[in-house]
């Protein structure tokens, strides 16, 4: 049995990320706390124990989770045997909600304090979760300024840390832009098989750049090759940032990847396309108006979003040609340039290590 531990709950690669620079702001203030994980390679590097890998937990869309429900359960039931093991004195969940919501009231039955950092998306779709999230939740720390009020109003003790991407972003050196176009399909399979072969489409009609895939190394160069078909083209692995941050354009699958995009200045297309059923289960429950944290946050259009159908090779080279033609371009870099203020500056580690540590 151990005491003064925390244990983090991610199945994703930015929430790893975050979850990574989140542990290095707990040790530089407690250098003696054990921290375990359900992570990956950044929080490994960060010096976390990691128990369980990401990309054995990432299951997306109604059809895949019920293709891989066996699998589901047995993972509830390790990270039951594993949370019992180590004993933590606080358990810290990082996004990734359909597993993270369904563990809170077991978490709660084992008098654990439970911290929520990176809020689920509530306001977009099935906001009834957030009765379960004022019931268990001791602490939800957001991301996102106009969460604090959504979920503070529903009786969620909640705290707005600012967000996470302003610190990686401030950690990356400035890069000299590339003749090249960036490419982020996303991190699991299912969703890069529906959007890369699209992407890669554009090709032909631009052979002035180069097109660089931002890849993930454990999908591996064997999962990427069978869907490139031009010598203009490579993929980079793990360099999300830097491959964003020296691209001219870029297209992306969507997610937290967007507003990463946009806050390193990087003209943008939201592409996004999943399976029919995926696709019509989720316009039933999605209420909001667009995909993109970018437009969300602004509250208006201010990328363009090509979501299912839309997304098809004639529709996806007119609006790339239309975004890299120079008036539209310095439009789109000014909006962006307001995003840092919006978001605040606050450091999002080092605020929530602080809400983490008063339960210890």
């Amino acid at each position: 049995m151990v005491s003064n531990s925390i244990f983090f709950i991610s199945g994703e690669a930015s929430g790893d990320l975050h979850g990574a620079n989140l542990a290095r702001a707990i040790f530089k203030k407690n250098n003696t706390i054990k921290i375990y994980a359900w992570g990956g390679d950044e929080m490994a590097k960060a010096g976390v124990q990691v128990l369980k890998h990401y990309r054995e937990l990432a299951f997306m869309g109604f059809e895949e989770v019920i293709r891989n429900i066996r699998k589901i359960f047995q993972n509830f039931d390790l990270i039951k045997k594993q949370i019992i093991e180590t004993n933590p004195d606080v358990v810290v969940l990082i996004d990734y909600p359909g597993f993270n919501l369904r563990l809170l009231p077991w978490l709660k039955s084992q008098n654990k304090k439970i911290v929520y950092y990176i809020a689920p998306q509530a306001w977009a779709w099935k906001e009834n979760r957030v009765k379960k999230m004022a019931t268990y939740i001791d602490k939800l720390a957001v991301i996102l300024p106009f969460e604090e009020a959504f979920f503070s109003v529903r009786g969620v003790h909640t705290e707005f840390v600012g967000h996470p991407l302003l610190q990686v972003l401030d950690q990356t050196t400035s890069i000299e832009k590339s003749n090249h176009i960036a490419l982020l399909p996303g991190s699991r399979k299912q969703e890069i098989h529906h959007i890369l072969p699209i992407m890669l489409s554009v090709i032909p009609s631009f052979p002035e750049y180069e097109f660089i895939i931002a890849g993930m190394s454990y999908l591996g160069d064997d999962f990427y090759n069978k869907y490139i078909h031009s010598p203009n083209v490579k993929v980079v692995y793990d360099q999300s940032t830097e491959v964003l941050s020296s691209s001219h354009l870029a297209l992306v699958s969507s997610g937290t990847a967007t507003l990463q995009t946009a806050l390193l200045g990087v003209p943008l297309i939201v592409c996004y396309r999943t399976s029919w059923l995926n696709f019509q289960l989720g316009k039933r429950l999605i209420k909001v108006k667009f995909i993109s944290l970018v437009n969300l946050i602004f509250g208006r259009e201010v990328v363009r979003e090509l979501i299912q159908d839309e997304l098809n090779t004639n529709l996806l080279v007119s609006e790339m040609k239309s975004s890299l033609s120079s008036e539209n371009y310095q439009k789109t870099t000014e909006a962006f340039s307001k995003i840092k203020k919006i978001l605040g500056e606050k450091n999002a580690s080092e605020s929530t290590a602080n809400i983490i540590l008063n339960y210890i």
